[in-house]
């Protein structure tokens, strides 16, 4: 059982021991540097073994910091540096909750892997999937949407039938140390003090960008930091307040431009996505399409790249999403979630080309 720290997974420790598993407690040590939030922090570890003291269960400590730091820091850092917003969580979670955490499973012998998600896994046809979880606003089915076959056949979710006010009843009940600690909602490695800006400017250079107007390309002013900004951000982007509402609506690296306008410049009918990982075999057609955390659903309609009028298709790992209505643009780098028409299953995800 993977304890962080947090409410979650304390409460879905408990509901393992209530099924009757014999459940071991695994903290993992990703982030080695300064932190004040998130899962990676000191006080996060003391919790996880204070919880388990209370649950009667072992608790390790497995020290990952090197693979977080290769697998989710660097690719957070060189991802700003391309101009691309990254999901650093997400790839917390796909290369070591669901990936190194089940390999150190698999060398000491354990039988299955579980977390606090707020998500649940479900057999259809013989085929695993990964379900949205109970409360909606609490769903986190978005973040664990890579997970192979393999993996979801013995991944265990306890509180994904719970919405969120159960879980902190459960855990008041039982007395948990963690009941009434608030959620974490913040990068681990980025600090409440300093922020991304110190963080990335600490580790890349930054560089200076116009802004211009994206209709007729007047200058309007300057930003410090090209690296910082993103499709779609309203403010820190170097204008005066009190006029028309202005988002960034375009970002080009090669001129260190920035071209802002009216919301609508923002829309578009339709998303290209790359490294496409599917739950189960690729699809085609009508699905719901999730492109944030905690942003609804849209409908739209799938197509591989490369697909013709007979359907053929080239690339099962590079698809088009057409809207079927204008949608925001989103921002390159971001996961893009597919779900089936019902918005419960996930099919797969990828990462938006822009």
């Amino acid at each position: 059982m993977a304890l962080s720290g947090g409410v979650d997974s304390s409460v879905a420790a408990a509901e393992l021991l209530r099924d009757g598993h014999e459940v071991v407690g695994i903290t993992m040590r990703l982030w080695g540097g300064e932190s004040d939030t998130g899962c990676c922090s000191i006080a996060d570890v003391d919790d996880a073994r204070r919880v388990a003291q209370q649950l009667d269960i072992d608790h390790l400590v497995f020290n990952f910091t090197d693979d977080f730091n290769k697998h989710v820091v660097d690719p957070y850092v060189q991802a700003h540096r391309d101009g691309l917003t990254p999901n650093p969580c997400i790839e917390c979670n796909r290369h070591l909750k669901f990936d190194r955490l089940s390999e150190r499973a698999d060398l000491l012998g354990f039988d299955a892997v579980a977390t606090g998600h707020h998500a649940r896994v479900v057999q259809r046809d013989g085929v695993w999937f990964v379900a949205r979880g109970e409360d909606p606003a609490k769903d986190q089915s978005y973040v664990v949407h890579m997970l192979p076959q393999r993996e979801l056949a013995r991944t265990l979710f306890p509180i994904g039938h719970m919405t969120k006010a159960q879980v902190r009843e459960k855990a008041t009940a039982l007395g948990l140390r963690t009941a009434a600690k608030p959620d974490s909602q913040d990068v681990c490695f980025i600090t409440d003090g300093g922020g991304r800006t110190a963080f990335l400017g600490s580790r890349i250079p930054f560089r200076p960008a116009r802004v211009i107007d994206a209709v007729d390309g007047g200058a309007l002013g300057e930003v410090d930091a090209l690296e910082m900004v993103t499709l779609g951000q309203r403010r820190g982007i170097g204008l005066p307040g009190g006029g028309p509402k202005r988002y960034v609506v375009g970002i080009d690296h090669a001129s260190a431009t920035v071209a802002v306008g009216d919301e609508s410049l923002l829309l578009c009918d339709s998303l290209a996505v790359r490294n496409v990982v599917w739950a189960h075999q690729p699809v085609a057609g009508p699905v719901a399409v999730q492109c944030s955390a905690h942003g609804a659903a849209q409908p739209g309609d799938l197509a591989r790249d490369g697909d013709d009028s007979n359907g053929n298709h080239s690339n099962d790992n590079e698809v088009v999403i057409t809207w079927s209505s204008p949608q925001r643009r989103v921002a390159p780098g971001q996961s893009v979630v597919f779900y089936d028409r019902s918005n419960t299953y996930v099919l797969g995800g990828g990462i938006a080309v822009g």
